[in-house]
């Protein structure tokens, strides 16, 4: 998959690139699987790689491990980072599954130890296995029959600070919570309502003895796929979403929403937490980066830059400061409003890859998110001015600035016109809207995304929600908090973007000395940090974070999708 460009071309790739701190420079450390010939599957083209990592005691130095899924298979390898090649022959574990793919997996750090490494794999077909690295005898299944849930397990994660509860999210639109030693039931789960909120709905089984699932979440409308979900640093909060459009935040232990926010169009497809536990990014189908704070409950900031689809958004802790800390040397100082050596603002960087198949970055400062609630500046003349990384605007003569009413239809910019002229002040036209923004300025719950890529033959159907609640009612949004209109938020620009693979980017993991990419056709790839980047925010993250082949083959068990054995 290649992207044209004005030239008519088609881009070139990029193995290495410049930002304000160095270069980054694609290694020799590439991992995939380890046939590579004749491999590419209609399962390796519909399902996402994803990547998995952990850190193991080990007093050599090779503690580091990383998991990932090609097609039907999954591989656990000793990762050596930057310092050597991968060694593809000699996999520490290798699983290949008939009937049923792995589609996410996450390693428990909680209980991790040089005698155990344990690891979750979810399924296409709904069930979820646990397997340990090191005790080769430890296998569990969960929702074998698939009594539970029939759907893909579309993202799993161990549930922070815990040793043994895991939460489970399926394409049904809910999520699952797991307790590691309880067994499942050997028939359908009836269920009974726990808690009930805006949009949300939590049960718990009707039984006698305790038994998994120990709460279900149902989120959003009914059959709304759950894309994704992620726990704060601290792991008190759960950011969820959806296919319905919806970024769901809630008090994970309290089982209460607490903020929500809406898409421009299509579903949230990803979703990740700053390092300090403020801010919610989301991406999806609307091609857009954007920014939710949890203080102000509301959309702080858009960024635009990716073609298609954007499928992982994740927070570089490493190159993130704070005020009175010393940034990461930068090549170039001379823009006033980049990120200081010596920072007094938050300065945050973000990175996100989309099925155009670029990689973005994102240098974000917290005085740029902290601009007032839907602030609209008018002028007479527009110069728009691209700093580090935002598009603002700047006028030339006197300007007034009024508070957004959330009930502004698309006649604003008629009105806007019409005030103009009343005062005696020419206006030149504005130029051309992006397709997003006029969907934005129609107040638009339906449409395309803002790119010209080939995926809007493909976009799928956002699910209007099914209850009466206001969070879930797309169209009363429009203008708010939860979705602002195009203009009455800062719009982002990345501070580079390229073209690093030639099929869809699926994965993007930051670690101390470089960061990892992994696309759709199975290619891991590993990108070296420029010297000393990582070592100026190293308790950042710390703080943010509280051999042979086994075939594994699926029977029936409820409809076709059978049981993992």
């Amino acid at each position: 998959m290649a992207v044209s460009v004005d030239g008519g071309g088609k881009e070139e790739l990029k193995t290495q690139f410049i930002t304000r701190e160095g270069t980054y420079k694609m290694t020799l450390s590439e991992y995939s699987r380890p046939n590579r010939v004749g491999s590419y599957n209609n399962v390796q083209q519909s399902t996402s790689v994803r990547l998995s990592f952990v850190t193991v005691p080990d007093p050599g130095g090779n503690g580091d491990r990383i998991c990932f899924n090609v097609g039907r298979e999954l591989y656990v390898f000793i990762y050596k980072g930057v310092k050597k090649a991968a060694d593809l022959p000699k996999p520490i574990e290798k699983k290949m599954y008939k009937g049923t793919y792995p589609t996410c997996h996450d390693f428990n750090v909680k209980t991790m130890s040089p005698d155990s490494v344990s690891l979750l794999i979810g399924f296409s077909t709904g069930q979820v296995q646990l397997i340990d690295l090191v005790k080769k005898d430890v296998s569990k299944l969960y929702n074998e029959e698939r009594f539970i849930d029939k759907t893909k397990v579309t993202c799993i994660r161990w549930v922070p600070g815990s040793p043994n509860s895991f939460v489970v999210s399926h394409s049904s639109g809910q999520l699952y919570v797991y307790n590691e030693e309880s067994p499942c039931g050997t028939s359908q789960p009836h269920y009974q309502p726990f808690k009930q909120g805006d949009g949300y709905t939590v049960h718990t089984c009707k039984t006698k003895s305790t038994r998994n699932p120990l709460y279900r979440w149902v989120i959003g409308s009914e059959g709304s796929c759950v894309n994704e979900f992620a726990f704060s640093p601290c792991g008190q909060r759960l950011a969820v979403v959806s296919q319905d459009g919806f970024l769901r935040v809630f008090d994970y232990s309290r089982m209460e929403l607490e903020g929500c926010a809406r898409s421009y169009f299509g579903g949230f497809l990803c979703v990740c937490w700053s390092p300090d536990g403020r801010y919610v990014v989301v991406g999806g189908e609307d091609d857009l980066v954007t920014v939710w704070s949890y203080d102000e409950r509301r959309v702080v900031a858009r960024g635009q830059g990716h073609h298609s689809w954007v499928s992982v958004v994740a927070f570089d802790p490493y190159t993130t400061t704070f005020p009175g800390e010393e940034s990461v040397d930068r090549t170039s100082g001379d823009n006033s409003n980049d990120c200081n050596s010596v920072v007094d603002t938050t300065c945050y960087r973000l990175g996100s890859v989309g099925q155009d198949t670029q990689l973005c970055l994102w240098d974000i400062t917290e005085d740029l998110l902290r601009q007032p609630v839907c602030s609209r500046t008018r002028s007479g003349t527009h110069n728009a001015s691209f700093g580090s990384g935002i598009i603002t605007t700047t006028a030339n003569t006197s300007s007034a600035t009024n508070k957004c009413n959330p009930t502004t239809t698309g006649n604003s910019i008629h009105n806007r016109d019409k005030e103009s002229l009343e005062n005696n002040v020419s206006t030149p036209p504005p130029p051309p809207p992006s397709f997003t923004q006029r969907l934005a300025g129609l107040g638009g719950g339906a449409g395309g995304g803002t790119g010209g890529g080939g995926h809007k033959r493909n976009l799928s159907r956002s699910v209007v929600g099914a209850t009466h609640a206001q969070c879930d009612d797309p169209m009363r949004l429009i203008g708010t908090g939860a979705c602002p209109r195009f203009d009455e938020c800062p719009l982002l620009e990345p501070l580079i973007c390229k073209k690093i693979a030639q099929e869809r980017l699926t994965a993007l993991v930051f670690r101390e000395d470089c960061f990892v990419t992994a696309c759709q056709d199975g290619y891991v790839y590993t990108w070296t940090r420029p010297p000393n980047t990582g070592s100026v925010a190293q308790h950042i993250a710390a703080a943010a974070s509280p051999s042979n082949a086994t075939v594994i083959a699926v029977g029936g068990g409820g409809g076709g999708g059978g049981t993992v054995v």
